[in-house]
């Protein structure tokens, strides 16, 4: 496509011939894949841009928009559907103040090193006087990269929605199942599975807690050593609280193996940590189902006991399956990753801390015969409830020394848990504000659809109509109390 042409640019017809068979200016054609850096390699002068933006205009080169190629305005092919030639300059009827952020983002660009490599990422700063949403249409219109879009709506707490990023499978079953199934949000049949996935979910955790009262572990039953495997599966099944796992383990192996069948990728789906806490969650049952088949049964003192139980705890790992259903639980998790840094910073001051207050307690109390330390490595449990102010008084120091320490520590305990407390407090209202305000243009085209129904002239007539009924009768009710203090008179 060859570029416009300025008044001054039309020659006569020989000379636009000899510039067709003689040079063979494609530029126009390589303008929509050249950068920054090649832009002189092309052969092409560096032209002077106007664009009109609701009646303000806008001077710059066309390098400067050309630093970002694959937007509208550094897209040669997709700008010239703005042009006008009558005035030889680029007319948009867009939100002039959106625009003037957006036009400096273009002008101050990349920051480039000497190699070439880029140091660091322009950033798009949204005016104080511009809503979100009117700047978000605004940066989708001259179609900026998503990156930036997202790191522009992250400092004000919006988010766009992930649906671009969730990969679907092929089928048309598979994929109502894999939506069904992995999906609570996306229609109300999805709830209803998602709310009988959390009932079985609490159902689940409910039986394992009830099985280590007293009253349940008393009545657990005791099978005989020449029983048949009939016999010790009848006994076993006609516990109550076995009965309600089972009952959870089917719909937990049914959910597994449908949502393995539906999924679009194997190897992604069993990488997922929560596929692999379902698995988890699953498997006790079926070692107890074994053993008892195989009428094994481990004394109290052999070391399978400990296997056993400890295969018997990964079933509390199912309250991580709640967080597929509750975002509150997606939210904590997302900021307790964010918080990794400060969380790190508080582990390396508790531990020193330990160390410095835990040699001060040993030396202070080492003379004393009624001591509670043998050893710096003793005082470690002492310091960190001291400084956590939990203070469960096993461990005290005696001497006045060693309460001086005490005190010490207890004061900086306080203060080193509030060094990165505000920034994991500040992750989580982050977190949370953008799991709320999720922005599209779907969104805000529903917004305006509804905004514009709400306004309608029939709305509108029926809401003054309704107000001048409330007139009416308050002008009734002001006439009635005139009458009765004219009568009183």
């Amino acid at each position: 496509m060859e570029g416009p042409r300025r008044p001054h640019d039309f020659e006569d017809e020989d000379t636009r011939v000899d510039e067709q068979n003689d040079s063979v200016d494609d530029t126009a054609l390589l303008l929509s894949k050249t950068t920054l850096d090649e832009y002189e390699t092309v052969g092409r002068r560096d032209r002077h841009i106007r664009l009109n933006v609701s009646g303000m205009m806008f001077e710059t080169w066309e390098s400067t928009l050309h630093r970002y190629p694959n937007t509208l305005l550094g897209d040669h092919a997709r700008r010239q559907r703005f042009y006008c030639p009558e005035t030889d300059e680029y007319f948009f009827d867009r939100h002039r103040p959106s625009f003037e952020a957006i036009f400096r983002f273009y002008q101050r660009g990349q920051k480039r090193s000497q190699h070439g490599d880029i140091e660091k990422n322009n950033r798009l700063v949204r005016p104080k006087n511009v809503p979100v949403e009117i700047f978000y249409l605004e940066m989708k219109f001259f179609g900026l990269e998503s990156a930036v879009i997202k790191e522009c709506l992250e400092k004000d707490n919006y988010t766009e929605p992930d649906v671009t990023d969730v990969e679907l499978p092929t089928g048309k079953l598979k994929r109502k199942i894999w939506l069904l199934f992995d999906f609570p949000e996306s229609s109300p049949a999805a709830k209803f599975v998602g709310i009988i996935s959390i009932v079985f979910i609490i159902i689940s955790i409910a039986v394992f807690c009830a099985e280590t009262l007293p009253e349940f572990a008393e009545s657990a039953p005791e099978f005989p050593p020449n029983g048949t495997i009939t016999s010790h599966l009848r006994l076993l099944y006609s516990q109550p609280l076995f009965q309600a796992e089972t009952a959870c383990i089917i719909w937990f192996c049914f959910e597994l193996i449908i949502r393995f069948y539906a999924c679009p990728n194997k190897c992604t789906f069993w990488k997922d940590p929560l596929n692999i806490f379902d698995f988890l969650a699953i498997a006790p049952y079926f070692v107890d189902v074994v053993m008892v088949v195989a009428n094994y049964h481990p004394s109290k003192t052999s070391g399978a006991v400990t296997v056993v139980r400890l295969l018997r705890l990964f079933r509390i790992v199912r309250i991580f399956k709640l967080s597929r259903h509750v975002k509150g639980l997606r939210v904590l998790g997302k900021s307790m990753i964010d918080s990794i840094g400060p969380f790190f910073l508080l582990v390396f001051l508790i531990m020193i801390a330990m160390t410095l207050f835990g040699s001060c307690v040993y030396f202070a109390e080492m003379e004393h015969p009624e001591t509670n330390w043998e050893s710096i490595p003793d005082t470690f449990w002492y310091v960190i409830i001291t400084m956590t102010t939990v203070g469960y008084g096993d461990h005290f120091p005696v001497t006045a020394a060693g309460k001086l320490v005490g005190g010490i520590c207890v004061i900086s305990g306080i203060l080193t848990l509030a060094l990165p407390s505000p920034a994991i407090v500040a992750n989580f209202d982050k977190n949370n504000k953008m799991s709320k305000n999720i922005i599209s243009e779907e969104i805000l085209e529903k917004r305006l659809r509804s905004d514009t129904k709400r306004n309608t002239p029939g709305s509108l007539i029926k809401r003054l109509r309704e107000s001048v009924g409330k007139r009416k009768l308050y002008n009734r009710g002001r006439r009635l109390e005139e009458q009765d203090e004219n009568e009183v008179v």
